[in-house]
């Protein structure tokens, strides 16, 4: 799978639990702000998709926040995807799907999986290359239904530069690994909802440096 590779121990910080869960401690620091935006910015009922769910510890809050939405959790790796099962079996929410299989960087999966009228992604693009973070903003509009709405969140450069000496560490740490890893300048981000025919309605502030695109299909 196309971002289930080698990757600095900086990128990923989740514990591995007897029952095959995984405990990231980032997640559990960003979940709340992530629920609150989606909480404000999603529509109240319809199908929302979360690309990259890694541990599941996400998806059972917004699920459970949001219960008149359908969530299908996903990720690319089969032991993210126990965890996820792990975290969902727990909350036992009828309006949380079983995760599924999805690399979101290989184009065509939107035709599985629209109509969504909800999609959301957490701290992936540093993880992949340009060509596949275009690939995915592609098919993101794709999958979306009309006034659908979509929450990109994640680290990137402002206007082409890194605001934070973690924020330097960690991108020199992902490009000494894959150069074709890092962060992904704002400004270019901009350009590809654009291309790809989505409206750019915000860039929210989030916690640690990270921002969050606030996008909709027309």
């Amino acid at each position: 799978m196309s971002y289930s590779r080698n990757l600095p121990e900086t990128s990923s910080a989740a514990n591995c639990e007897s029952d095959g869960r995984l405990n990231a401690p980032s997640a559990v620091r960003n979940v709340e702000p992530i629920v609150e935006l989606v909480r404000k910015t999603a529509i109240k009922s319809g199908n929302a998709l979360e690309i990259a769910s890694g541990t599941g510890q996400h998806i059972v809050k917004l699920a459970s926040a949001m219960p008149f939405l359908n969530w299908q959790p996903s990720d690319v790796d089969e032991t993210r995807l126990k965890s996820i099962r792990c975290w969902s079996n727990d909350q036992n929410l009828t309006n949380l799907k079983p995760p599924c299989l999805l690399d979101a960087t290989k184009e065509g999966w939107s035709k599985k999986h629209h109509p969504q009228d909800f999609i959301l992604l957490v701290n992936l693009l540093h993880l992949i290359s340009i060509k596949e973070t275009k690939i995915l903003v592609k098919e993101i509009s794709k999958a979306l239904t009309a006034n659908g709405l979509s929450i990109i969140y994640g680290p990137f450069m402002r206007n082409g530069k890194l605001i934070s000496m973690r924020d330097m560490e960690f991108h020199h740490s992902l490009i000494n690994t894959d150069p074709c890893l890092g962060y992904k300048n704002d400004i270019d981000m901009f350009n590809l909802f654009d291309e790809a025919g989505l409206i750019h309605l915000s860039t929210e502030e989030m916690p640690a440096n990270n921002f969050s695109f606030v996008l909709k299909k027309p």
